[in-house]
């Protein structure tokens, strides 16, 4: 009976340690975007285009399946699951909702990509909570997720637009300047959304914000 005790402990240590040294963690990296070729290289689709990146510089495919396309990557017993919604950018919300719950991630390990008007072009700030701000991909995804505290990732494209241009600015393309600028800037993104799994929220945003 002893035996059998010390046996059952020993194995409980052993299962604990195991789970303790290899936590297999999920994450939801999504990118707003709007689905189509005209759509590619605008100013919007800076969340696309983070990933696509991503994608790229590490080997990743994309497939498409229910509400986007998907894919995953792996880092250090992390699986980061990258989203990007074929819903278009006012309904992004429904894509969000169904893919944290299809693979189980909580909340607080989303992080959504997003352009920002307000920021200088190429600067990054990384937030826990806050408005939409305006925008509708944001703003359909606090109305599915009913919260404002998800993690939101906002890409800098600055406002130099005109009275009254503000939806051509938004949807226009990037320029010559800015695509020349841009690689270093999706180079950043990249280490960011690791060290979003890896070293967590806050230790992102102190090393991150502003830089």
């Amino acid at each position: 009976m002893w035996r059998f005790l010390i046996n059952l402990f020993k194995s409980e240590k052993t299962r604990l340690h195991i789970e303790e040294k290899n936590p297999m963690k999920k994450y939801l990296i999504v990118g707003l975007g709007n689905i189509g070729e005209k759509y590619e290289n605008t100013r919007h689709n800076i969340g696309f285009k983070v990933l696509d990146y991503f994608a790229k510089k590490e080997d990743i495919t994309f497939t498409t399946d229910k509400l986007g396309d998907v894919a995953a990557y792996k880092l250090k017993g992390r699986t980061f699951i990258f989203l990007k919604p074929s819903t278009y950018m006012n309904l992004s919300g429904k894509a969000v909702q169904y893919w944290l719950t299809k693979e189980k991630i909580p909340i607080e390990n989303l992080l959504v990509i997003t352009d920002d008007l307000n920021l200088p072009f190429g600067s990054i700030r990384l937030k826990t909570k806050g408005s939409d701000g305006g925008h509708n991909g944001l703003k359909d995804i606090q109305d599915k997720l009913n919260t404002t505290k998800y993690n939101r990732f906002r890409f800098g494209i600055s406002d130099a637009f005109s009275k009254g241009r503000q939806v051509d600015y938004v949807l226009g393309e990037w320029t010559d300047e800015e695509n020349s600028k841009l690689i270093e800037r999706l180079e950043k993104s990249i280490e960011l959304i690791k060290s979003f799994g890896l070293a967590g929220i806050n230790n992102t945003m102190n090393t991150f914000n502003g830089k």
